[in-house]
């Protein structure tokens, strides 16, 4: 019997955050939160969730932030990140893969493609 993967969904949008919750929750996934950049890092460094999907725009710490400070803390430095934004420019994309983030989702995104995306880093 294996246990429920983690999942942090980190966005400062109630509505992405519960879209995604609804889109999820029915999967084997036990889902954090967390609607800010620091408290996506403290959160991370606390539960070490098996994958977080994460906004790149946010008031304070942006994504490409939070993804260069998980990646320098050991617990967190291989957790896969997904980007989870409506920045789908070439430039942004680029500086996502730079900051250290696995995948890059444009919002509004695809539940398939996302759940599937989830599903090649923690398996069905």
């Amino acid at each position: 019997m294996s246990a429920q993967k983690k999942i942090l969904l980190v966005d400062d949008s109630p509505t992405v955050l519960l879209m995604e919750r609804l889109l999820l929750q029915d999967g084997p996934y036990a889902l954090l939160s967390a609607t800010s950049g620091q408290e996506a890092v403290d959160t991370a460094l606390a539960e070490r969730p098996d994958l977080i999907l994460m906004d790149v725009v946010m008031p304070g710490m942006d994504g490409f932030e939070v993804c260069r400070r998980l990646r320098a803390e050991a617990p967190t430095s291989t957790t896969p990140i997904i980007l989870v934004t409506t920045r789908g420019g070439s430039e942004h994309v680029e500086r996502g893969y730079e900051s250290g983030c696995n995948d890059y989702v444009t919002k509004p995104f695809d539940g398939n493609e996302l759940r599937a995306k989830i599903e090649s880093f923690l398996g069905p």
